[in-house]
């Protein structure tokens, strides 16, 4: 899928689940807009129109690097992948993204998306049109707040996967990370399946795949965890935590 905006369905709706008030469970912006004192109906009110996007199938795109930046998005269900690709043609994963967390931020700067977001299974978004919700940010200095937060998140995630860590480091953090991330969203901390490839997990970490393939047989030799195919069960979080806490320090 390609094009230079998020690709829509017919008209432009309000999110429909939860109920008129409430906002839906994985809602990335729920927080700030309660914070203030707001639900559904104010951002109706306001003429801030979610516009519901998908169902993405594996390997759709959401936008493509170098298309007009008109609208971040929330995902609501399934994962996606950011990546560049390089003169040489070789592929930079550059993160992923779970239900409840925003891509498209990055795009601000420039007024261009400077990468490619990719859906890694089905795929549910919405769409929040930028120059509207930066109106509401006006208005609502808990939301300009929690936007500034992405904003750090990812810089801060992108910082400390550059640092001088091993590949033991890296590994537990990547999942200690994306536990804690999950689990925000009211998902097991322990129990999930890696819907990426090991070869996206490797190129994300910035090590050789059969590393990544290495680190985790040993992680599950020594009672760290238990993989099974593409699903993992934390068993020993202590040292697990004690590993990824020099890259995932507050």
């Amino acid at each position: 899928m390609s094009g230079t905006t998020f690709p829509r369905q017919d008209g432009r709706t309000l999110a429909d689940d939860g109920d008129a008030l409430h906002f839906c469970s994985t809602c990335a912006f729920s927080q700030a807009c309660m914070a203030e004192g707001m639900d559904k109906a104010d951002l109706l009110d306001l003429h801030m129109l979610v516009e519901h996007v998908g169902p993405l199938r594996a390997g759709d795109h959401v936008f493509r690097e170098g298309d007009a930046f008109e609208a971040i998005a929330a995902v609501r269900s399934g994962t996606v992948k950011t990546y560049t690709v390089d003169r040489e043609g070789h592929e930079h994963v550059l993160g992923f993204y779970f239900p409840g967390e925003v891509i498209g931020l990055d795009g601000i700067h420039g007024d261009r998306y400077p990468c490619n977001a990719v859906a890694l299974d089905t795929v549910m978004l919405c769409r929040f049109s930028f120059p509207k919700i930066s109106v509401l940010a006006t208005q609502l200095p808990g939301l300009q707040k929690h936007l500034f937060r992405l904003l750090s998140r990812d810089i801060g995630r992108a910082a400390l996967l550059a640092g001088d860590w091993t590949a033991d480091q890296r590994m537990a953090a990547f999942l200690i990370g994306l536990s804690r991330r999950l689990a925000a969203r009211g998902f097991s901390p322990n129990r999930f399946q890696l819907t990426m490839a090991r070869t996206d997990i490797a190129n994300y970490l910035r090590l050789a795949p059969e590393t990544v393939s290495r680190v985790l047989r040993r992680f599950q030799q020594d009672g760290l965890l238990r993989v099974d195919r593409r699903e993992v069960d934390l068993l020993d979080r202590t040292q697990l935590d004690a590993l990824a806490e020099p890259l995932l320090r507050d």
